[in-house]
């Protein structure tokens, strides 16, 4: 019964800390990508599934993050309203404590493990692949034919007459951008075209616009010196869209499989950030029980501000272990594992220490 109702508030409360976190997280996410679309460097048309996408890669942190918080909190509250202590005095040992959160404990670090392993890298590499078909194609941009459409990050505008259905074939093609000249004078640059064609490097990186049989014009606002141009085949070059986050980091995108054939720095370090998640996991949960106990009168944010000191402490460990591992220094995860065990180990110590029975004091002479 007792089991029951601790599961039942704990789960309750790290819901909750998680749906805040992830508003948050939200809004910093949007905020970066809504960036992204007016700088140009990314298609409005992609912007929310890869927001969606980029909040479930992120699961893997906050998940953590949320059950800390929320195991801190609920039974943070339970000693507040002496709700354990009455327990305690009920005969209510740490086993009845341990057992509710061990559960609670393993449910969200089996979950934090699918999102580490698997949900997250599927995310990365969806959003890598919707990336790719907007650079692919010009309607993830915007295009549509028969509508002048803004040019993305380069001032200019862009209409065509007929478009493919898959966004790479175009038809009479015009294009009008404004750009600063070598001698200080504004620069209208018009060009024509009748077909185009939207293709990629070899590599897969840039855009580039190919246009034939047309005119292109060069006018000096301001000035008469106009110039004119004819051309059989004329390439224009489109900004990039891309991901910032997976260009720095290819490895993350990369399956479990792929990470274990490839030997690198970057693939060990993405390997041990993975398998460390579901560790931590459970560490922050042996942690948050220690310090979630504190008496009716102690101030009510005052441990939360001493944990979260302790997993910004923590986290950061293992931030420059993974460092580490990606300069090359070190060729394995031990060391992050000797910070998790040893953290552990401090929490564990300090369960023990706040359950074990005290010693009575002797009686003066």
């Amino acid at each position: 019964m007792l089991d029951r109702y601790f599961l039942r508030e704990l789960a309750q409360t790290v819901a909750a800390t998680a749906i805040v976190l992830l508003a948050v997280m939200a809004g910093t996410s949007f905020a970066h990508v809504l960036q992204q679309v007016a700088n140009g460097s990314f298609p409005a048309s992609v912007m929310f599934q890869v927001l969606g996408l980029n909040m479930l890669d992120g699961l893997s942190t906050l998940l953590p993050l949320a059950a800390f918080l929320g195991i801190l909190n609920g039974l943070g509250r339970m000693y507040r309203e002496s709700e354990m202590h009455v327990l305690a005095s009920s005969g209510m040992g740490p086993n009845g404590l341990l057992r509710p959160v061990s559960i609670l404990a393993v449910i969200l670090a089996i979950l934090v493990g699918m999102v580490a392993l698997w949900l997250g890298p599927w995310a990365a590499r969806t959003s890598d692949q919707l990336v790719a078909a907007a650079n692919r194609s010009v309607i993830a941009a915007g295009l549509d034919a028969g509508r002048f459409t803004p040019l993305p990050g380069k001032g200019g505008i862009i209409f065509v007459d007929e478009l493919s259905r898959d966004g790479s074939t175009l038809g009479n093609t015009f294009i009008a951008t404004e750009r600063m000249g070598h001698d200080n004078v504004p620069h209208l640059k018009l060009v024509t075209g009748k077909h185009g064609q939207l293709y990629q490097e070899t590599d897969g990186s840039g855009r580039f616009l190919a246009l034939w049989n047309g005119f292109q014009y060069d006018i000096p606002l301001g000035a008469d010196n106009w110039r004119k141009m004819k051309y059989e085949r004329n390439d224009a070059s489109l900004d990039s869209i891309q991901s910032d986050e997976d260009a720095e980091d290819p490895a993350h995108s990369m399956t479990l499989a792929q990470l274990l054939r490839t030997d690198n720095p970057d693939t060990r370090a993405e390997f041990a950030w993975r398998t460390i998640a579901p560790a931590m996991t459970l560490v922050l949960l042996a942690l948050a029980l220690p310090l979630s106990r504190q008496s009716p009168r102690e101030p009510r944010f005052g441990r939360m501000f001493l944990a979260i000191l302790t997993f910004y402490f923590y986290y950061l460990l293992l931030a420059i272990c993974r460092g580490q591992i990606i300069k090359g220094h070190w060729h394995h995860s031990f060391p992050m594992w000797m910070v998790t065990l040893l953290v552990f180990a401090v929490a564990a110590r300090m369960f023990q220490n706040q359950y074990s029975p005290r010693k009575p004091r002797k009686a003066g002479a």
